[in-house]
């Protein structure tokens, strides 16, 4: 039972990137899908979340309009799509699952499944 976060990189400040989250062992389509990111000496920080139902999406504001989230029940895989980058987005990004009620979806404690993280860097 795992959860795989993949898609990491280099890119430009402005350029895009695309991170999937796949699930083995499990079915993601019965728990909301978070992502985190940690930027070197900084905390853990919740950016965004898709629900199990009905797919609600839910974004940090500093990355509102410029990341999609979304899931493809069939390939048991949650995306992270990134535009517009800038190089406070440079951290390393992790997907979480779990049973979460609204009010805590941007706990990490709320999420009991973990991947391992996969590096994004934004630079010129």
């Amino acid at each position: 039972v795992q959860l795989q976060a993949s898609g990491g990189g280099l890119v430009q400040p402005g350029g895009s990137l695309r991170l999937s989250c796949a699930a083995s062992g499990f079915t993601l389509d019965y728990y909301v899908i978070g992502w985190f990111r940690q930027a070197p000496g900084k905390e853990r920080e919740w950016v965004s979340c898709i629900g199990s139902r009905d797919g609600t999406s839910y974004y940090t504001n500093s990355v509102k309009g410029r990341f999609t989230i979304s899931r493809d029940n069939a390939k048991n895989t949650v995306y992270l799509q990134m535009n517009s980058l800038r190089p406070e987005d440079t951290a390393v990004y992790y997907c979480a699952a779990g049973q979460v009620i609204v009010t805590t979806i941007r706990w990490p404690s709320a999420y009991h499944k973990w991947g391992r993280g996969t590096e994004v860097t934004v630079s010129s």
